[in-house]
């Protein structure tokens, strides 16, 4: 989580956006829990009243107790309904208070990612290709997206829900909600293992989805050329090979997923199976009624959801936590040229003394002790082949990178000194 807790500024910013989803979390489980307590007195009372109906049997008050018998089970299921509509209602509100702010997170993160591009040096964008620049602020973006709406939001539900059914099955019999939850302990012990897993595969797809961007980005940026010496069909060779790596690592991660899921279903299972035994015992030992294992096998189902939203948001926290790893590099990076606070309008005399330069990316000396100076109002003409420096010499002169050796003065203010916007 360390990758994400970047995103916390913006938790704080939000923070009476997020409070009031909490609090529908909160209020929409609560009502989740509750008809399972109904489910429970409505089933005892099928078994009592069944009982009565045989006892009264060939008498009148057969009738009322058939008539008393099905206004409840209608006054029950109404009352499950209604809980159903409630809980409905908060989950509307959860959705429309977290969702709406992961949107609003997204729009600042990649206002953010795009600014910060804005501040980098030129030395920046030639040493990193456009499609990955572009991929950490849309598909990474993305991705982060899902860990703030989603897996915050099913996150925070599995807790609450998970904490309101294991209190409510330790209050109704203790023994029987132990073994219920016993397969619990392992479920934890293989999310803890699948995870480390899922980092990784997550990592491998978020790059080489980069690099099949970049592929993309750059096939059209040089289209004419492609065109011009007819090498369409190696482009399309070479976009198959990029895209077969991506399917592979990507299947690599569903594998995964796919034998998690199943296992987590098989965990959920057996606990159901648990409940039906033990609870059978403590039927016949008289500590539990029958309405109390139906009330059992409820809570047990309802687990299934959280362990499930557990496994992905796992999914989704780890896939999350690797975009955000991409996207902190690139926060993290800073411009080595350092603006100044000279804001002068210039004249325009330019004196160049003794300037060198070698681009620090691939190491080529592109200038070497250049010296010359321009008067105000005049022209120097700079000639030479391609490769000779021409290019660098007016980045140099527009503070794209800094000199190695020697100086640049306009109007006798040092380059450093001046200000980024008045010097360009």
């Amino acid at each position: 989580m360390k990758d994400l807790a970047y995103l916390n500024k913006y938790f704080y910013k939000y923070r009476w956006k997020l409070i009031p989803g909490v609090i529908f979390v909160i209020i929409s489980n609560y009502f989740g829990v509750l008809p399972a307590k109904v489910i429970r007195e409505a089933f005892d009372l099928v078994q009592e009243n069944i009982y009565l109906y045989r006892l009264f049997d060939g008498f009148d008050r057969q009738e009322l107790i058939y008539q008393v018998f099905g206004t409840s089970l209608l006054f029950f299921g109404f009352v499950v309904l209604l809980l159903s509509l409630l809980r409905g209602i908060f989950l509307f509100f959860m959705r429309q208070t977290i969702i709406l702010t992961s949107r609003y997170i997204e729009y600042d993160l990649k206002n953010e990612i795009y600014n910060h591009y804005q501040d980098l040096n030129f030395g920046f964008f030639r040493k990193n290709n456009t499609g990955d620049l572009m991929s950490r602020a849309t598909e990474d973006v993305n991705q982060v997206r899902n860990y703030l709406g989603p897996a915050i939001m099913y996150a925070i539900n599995t807790v609450v829900l998970s904490i309101m059914v294991i209190y409510a099955m330790y209050s109704v019999n203790g023994r029987l909600a132990t073994y219920a939850l016993a397969p619990i302990p392992v479920l934890s012990v293989i999310i803890l293992f699948v995870n480390k897993i899922i980092n990784k595969r997550s990592l491998k797809i978020q790059k080489q989805l980069a690099n099949l961007s970049s592929f993309v980005q750059e096939t059209f940026a040089g289209i004419r050329v492609i065109k011009t010496y007819t090498r369409e069909q190696n482009k399309m060779q070479e976009f198959e090979k990029e895209s077969t790596i991506y399917r592979n690592t990507a299947l690599d991660l569903v594998k995964v997923q796919a034998v998690f899921f199943p296992l987590i279903l098989l965990l959920i299972g057996l606990s159901t199976v648990i409940t039906i035994y033990i609870g059978g015992i403590e039927v016949a030992k008289g500590t539990v009624t029958a309405g109390n294992i139906a009330e059992f096998i409820i809570y047990v189902n309802q687990l299934t959801f959280p362990a499930m939203s557990l496994a992905w948001v796992t999914s989704l926290v780890q896939r999350a936590a690797a975009s955000q790893k991409r996207i902190n590099e690139f926060l993290h990076t800073e411009s080595p040229i350092v603006n100044g606070t000279a804001t002068k309008e210039l004249a325009g005399e330019i004196r160049v003394d003794g300037i060198s330069f070698t681009y620090p990316e691939t190491g080529i000396q592109a200038i070497k002790n250049i010296s010359f100076q321009i008067p105000v109002g005049k022209t120097l003409a700079i000639i030479g082949k391609t490769g000779s420096g021409k290019s660098t010499l007016a980045n140099l002169l527009l503070r794209m990178y800094d000199i190695d050796k020697g100086s640049i003065h306009y109007d006798s203010l040092e380059i450093k000194n001046l200000d980024f916007k008045s010097l360009r």
